[in-house]
This record gives structure tokens, C-alpha cells and sequence, in this order.
């Protein structure tokens, strides 16, 4: 007889919740630093902003405990991407004359987007690695060579790489927050499909739906750490339709405009804050009891 497994609802609401309280804040914190730096400054503040990110990722590998390993991979990785990725874009869109996308006057990508497509076959390079190279955790790549290869799987991907949570948490970040930018910046561009085309809409309804099965099966991850690190994964996939409506103007995408918006964002700063600071109250409360 099948047992029935135990969800873990308020885990997984919290660790969503965290998690997805940092996109909006991650987009706020790069229209801040535009609006009240120097050119200059900011270029600057972003090559820290990612230095720090990259040392504390690698910190993370000398740390104990897998949720502060998780947490180190997920802090320093969005710096890490912030700063070296998306800035680092600016920095060379900028000065070469790539223009912004504009429609109706106001401006719908910015340049250091409409490069990022160029991109792919680094892309490609690194998910060579992933599909050929080493066995995952992720269903994703587990589907796929279980179907590619079949038989075979055992002999082409023999052994995983060595797993540290830090490293991994990094990765799993920016190689989702890279495949769905390239796949948002493919749907976009008018010459293939556009913002508007239905294949796109198909896609984030398809990004919905497949967010709403990733947090059905998170619901029965007990740990803390494990399950941060698949909401990192639900949160990228349920943000992009978040980002598709926002572009079609469905709704007003208030984090771009944080200054206007203030009391939101500082809501939103407090439930992150509260919500990163439960697991470990609850863990320094549990061990104070068993003290004693």
C-alpha cells in the first residue's frame, strides 16, 4: 500500500515567498543605483557589487550547515549576475551606440537586453556540460538524457561533479535566469515571434503551469536548504509570464518605479527580511530548548 507523503506547506510558502520578494527588489536596486549614480559610480558599485557576490558564493563553500550554504549561493549569485552580468552588459551597450527598444515613446527593453541574445552559443556551451558531462539533481536534465541517451546513459554520464550547496545554488541561478532571458528576448524580438505573438503567451502560460507542478512537488521537500533551492528554480520560471504581462502593459511593473512607490517596496524589504530570519530564530529556539 502506497504511504501517503507529508507536505510541508508552510516550508514552501516561506521559501517561495522569500525568494520571490527578491525579484522585485533585485529590478529596484538596479533603477536606484541608474537614478541616483554617476555613470561612472555605477559602473563602478556594479563591478563590487558582483566581486562580493562571487566571494561570497565561494565563502559558502567553507560554510556549515546546507540552508546557510544555500543562502550564501543565493545572495552571492544575484549579486553576482547584477553586477557582472546585467551591468557589465550596460557597460559595453552604452558607449557602442546600442540603442533601447522603444514603442509609443516609452522605453520596453533596455540595451544591455537586446545584446544578451548574442549570447546563446556561450549558452549552449555551458548546457553541453550539464547534458554530456555530469548527473544532476534537476528532472530537467534528468528527462533529457534518460531520452536522449537511453541505455546508454550510464556510460556517458558516469558521475556527478563534486557537489558543493554554495556552487550549486550559484549555478542553478544564473543558468535559469540565463535560459529564460534568452528565451523572453527570442519571444520579443519581432522578428521572430514579438510580445504579442500568442507563441508567446503560449510560452508563459506553459511557464505558469509548469511553476504551479515545480511548488506541487516542493510541497515535499522538508528541508530548508533543499527547499530554497528549488524556489529559486519555481520563483524564475512563475516570474517569467509575470515579466510577459508586464511587458503587454496587463499590469504596472511598480518595482521599476520604486521611488513612486515606496511604501510597496519597503512592505516587501520586511517580509524578505522576516522571512530569511524565521528558519534561523527557529533553529537557534530549537537548540536553546534542547539545552535545556
Amino acid at each position: 500500500m502506497k504511504t501517503k507523503r507529508q507536505h510541508y506547506w508552510w516550508r514552501t510558502v516561506a521559501s517561495f515567498l522569500m525568494v520571490l520578494c527578491l525579484m522585485p527588489l533585485g529590478h529596484a536596486l538596479m533603477i536606484l543605483m541608474g537614478a541616483t549614480m554617476s555613470a561612472d559610480a555605477v559602473h563602478v558599485g556594479a563591478f563590487l557589487m558582483g566581486l562580493a557576490g562571487y566571494a561570497i558564493v565561494v565563502a559558502g563553500v567553507f560554510v556549515r550547515g546546507d540552508t546557510r550554504q544555500t543562502l550564501c549561493g543565493l545572495f552571492g549569485g544575484l549579486l553576482f549576475w547584477t553586477g557582472w552580468v546585467e551591468f557589465l552588459f550596460q557597460y559595453y551597450a552604452l558607449p557602442y551606440g546600442v540603442s533601447p527598444e522603444v514603442e509609443n515613446g516609452v522605453v520596453v527593453t533596455r540595451p544591455e537586453y537586446l545584446i544578451m541574445p548574442a549570447t546563446f552559443g556561450l549558452w549552449m556551451m555551458v548546457m553541453t556540460l550539464y547534458l554530456f558531462c555530469t548527473r544532476t539533481g534537476c528532472r530537467f536534465f534528468t528527462w533529457l538524457q534518460k531520452h536522449l541517451f537511453g541505455r546508454r546513459r550510464d556510460v556517458i554520464v558516469v558521475r556527478p561533479l563534486t557537489r558543493h550547496v554554495s556552487i550549486v545554488t550559484f549555478m542553478e541561478l544564473n543558468m535559469i535566469l540565463w535560459t529564460c532571458y534568452l528565451a523572453l528576448m527570442f519571444c520579443y524580438d519581432k522578428r521572430f515571434l514579438g510580445d504579442h505573438h500568442p507563441v508567446t503567451f503560449a510560452f508563459g502560460l506553459f511557464c505558469f503551469l509548469g511553476s504551479v507542478w515545480m511548488f506541487i512537488k516542493q510541497l515535499h521537500i522538508p528541508s530548508w536548504g533543499a527547499n530554497i533551492r528549488m524556489s529559486i528554480a519555481t520563483v524564475i520560471v512563475f516570474w517569467t509570464p509575470v515579466e510577459i504581462l508586464g511587458r503587454v502593459n496587463f499590469f504596472k511593473e511598480f518595482w521599476l518605479h520604486p521611488a513612486d512607490y515606496a511604501p510597496e517596496m519597503l512592505a516587501i524589504l520586511l517580509l524578505f527580511l522576516s522571512l530569511l530570519a524565521y528558519p534561523f530564530v527557529k533553529f537557534r529556539f530549537r537548540n536553546h530548548r534542547v539545552d535545556q
